[in-house]
């Protein structure tokens, strides 16, 4: 097949598109992801994640890394 290869200076120039400021049409609507979120908005973690790291870690954890010295 053929290879493609852009520079530097043509991509740099691209940058400043005005298709390149403007989403692509078919994306979901994500706030904070794909659309600015709100400015009071905090990222919300799932209590069950915290709950889990804070404490012991599972079986599974322990028995992989469990060491006799």
């Amino acid at each position: 097949g053929t290879r493609i290869i852009y520079d530097r200076k043509f991509l740099l120039d691209r940058r400043n598109s005005p298709m390149a400021k403007t989403p692509p049409c078919h994306l979901p609507n994500i706030p904070g992801v794909t659309s600015p979120g709100e400015a009071g908005e905090e990222p919300k973690a799932d209590s069950n994640s915290l709950n889990n790291q804070e404490g012991k870690p599972s079986m599974g954890d322990d028995a992989q890394f469990e060491m006799d010295i």
